[in-house]
């Protein structure tokens, strides 16, 4: 698989912002800060998007929330736990199927070094 730019870019947000905070607080800390360092790299990302699920032509708002959306691209799944387990994989694979989006990361802030903490999903 070829270099991908904007993931490439994420990315670096991404070990940016945890160069600064480190580990170990909320994944809302983590939230606000990466959106920060996005919009400062001319990312356009939108926080907190509801994800509903299509079902026989309804829309069905089932409570599912992407925490950050490049729309259109990719979806970013934020974490702050010990270790990513197979559910966070299954969980951005979900998200990927409900959008139509192809590629996600799922980034855990909760590590010594963030590149330990990445997870790249692609359908």
């Amino acid at each position: 698989m070829g270099r991908d730019f904007l993931t490439d870019k994420v990315i670096g947000c991404a070990i940016e912002v945890h160069r600064q905070l480190g580990p170990g607080l909320l994944e809302s800390s983590y939230e606000s800060c990466l959106m920060y360092e996005l919009a400062q790299a001319r990312v356009d990302a939108r926080a907190q998007v509801s994800l509903p699920v299509a079902y026989k032509g309804m829309s069905i708002d089932a409570g599912y929330r992407i925490d950050i959306l490049i729309p259109g691209e990719l979806i970013l799944e934020l974490k702050s736990v010990d270790k990513l387990m197979p559910i966070h994989t299954a969980q951005m694979l979900t998200y990927l199927k409900l959008s139509g989006i192809r590629k996600g990361l799922v980034i855990n802030f909760n590590v010594g070094k963030l590149i330990n903490g990445l997870k790249r999903v692609v359908l």
